[in-house]
């Protein structure tokens, strides 16, 4: 990683992606930006994010700041310097992506060559219509470079270098393999696509099956019924993508297969915390307010269930997520709700 990174979102992803480029170069060619001017000035002292982060030591060189116009006047000088070549990060949560990104815009204005971006954001919104994270950043950053960075990857693992595997998608598949080999080494490898609109459906869904698979342990139902679960949610997830234009193949791929496995499966996973809770009898206002931290299904689930109807795809695991985020129905219920349905053919040949 020898090129300037810019990274805006000192969240736990954003910190963790921050740190693992930085400890790819000895250069101080890697800048945290966050809102919070209390929060970053603490872990530049402190040299470690206690919020969102706590543990991860960040390197000396890089660069912590909650001044973004100065951060964006010091990284263009740097690319252009540097090939050109230079990559901003939007790390914020979904919520947070276009506010960030008009800002960008705004200081940045259009990309000059070898610039690029890249947003972390996992979601689906629905404003008049739905609104993928490339759809919410394409009409704020006009003339970009863009994709999104996805995968199986807690951010403490990151952090620590341990061996992770991403994929880059992006409508411009050039753009994404060279971006892709220039992020690549370390133990992190990154995978180059095209298929956007399946990447960002994977990002989305994986989080509200991960809720079901927390609802499924939390019931001590087995593992035979959380490999089940599983697998039949990714089974909604691809008819889901391919009736929206996703490829088939991308849902065997690091982004959709994968990052489901770790969030449905994996500790440090927040989406999977809440179905857990869930499964407890707790209130979903509760729970939220007990994670500090943004779990995106809770949000994306209603989004996707409107999308699969638009489209005439059953996605009964998902309407069991909504119903019971809504308080329709009990964990219990909901997974009676399934265990009953109607038996039907698998694949047939």
């Amino acid at each position: 990683m020898q090129l300037p990174v810019l990274v805006i979102g000192a969240g736990a992803w954003g910190t963790a992606i921050a740190v693992r480029f930085a400890r790819c170069t000895d250069q101080a060619l890697v800048t945290l930006v966050g809102r919070d001017p209390a929060q970053m000035l603490a872990a530049d002292t402190d040299r470690e994010n206690k919020k969102y982060l706590p543990g991860v030591s960040l390197p000396a060189s890089l660069k912590v700041t909650s001044e973004l116009a100065a951060a964006c006047i010091e990284w263009r000088a740097r690319a252009q310097k540097s090939g050109p070549a230079g990559l901003v990060i939007l790390a914020t949560p979904l919520s947070g992506l276009q506010a960030s990104a008009a800002e960008v815009f705004r200081l940045l204005g259009p990309p000059r060559p070898g610039e690029g971006l890249l947003w972390l954001a996992k979601g689906l919104r629905l404003g008049g219509g739905f609104e993928w994270p490339h759809q919410i950043v394409s009409a704020q950053c006009k003339g970009w470079p863009s994709g999104a960075l996805s995968g199986p990857s807690f951010a403490q693992e990151v952090a620590a270098g341990l061996p992770v595997a991403l994929t880059l998608a992006s409508q411009d598949l050039a753009w994404a393999r060279t971006t892709a080999q220039a992020c690549h080494g370390a133990g992190l490898r990154i995978y180059a696509t095209n298929d956007l609109v399946g990447v960002e459906l994977g990002g989305a869904m994986k989080n509200v099956l991960a809720i079901a698979a927390g609802v499924c342990d939390g019931l001590a139902l087995g593992a035979n019924a959380r490999a089940a679960l599983l697998t039949r949610g990714l089974a909604e997830m691809s008819r889901l993508g391919v009736a929206i234009g996703a490829q088939a193949a991308t849902f065997m791929g690091l982004a959709t297969l994968g990052d489901l496995i770790l969030t449905a499966t994996g500790d440090l996973s927040r989406n999977r915390r809440v179905g857990l809770a869930l499964a407890g009898g707790e209130r979903i206002e509760a729970i939220l307010r007990g994670l500090g931290h943004v779990a995106e299904g809770v949000t994306t689930a209603p989004a996707l269930l409107k999308l699969a109807q638009a489209h005439s795809v059953d996605v009964p695991i998902t309407q069991s997520v909504v119903e019971l985020l809504s308080g329709q129905c009990s964990a219990k219920q909901a997974i009676d709700s399934l265990l009953s349905r109607e038996p039907r053919d698998e694949y047939v040949g």
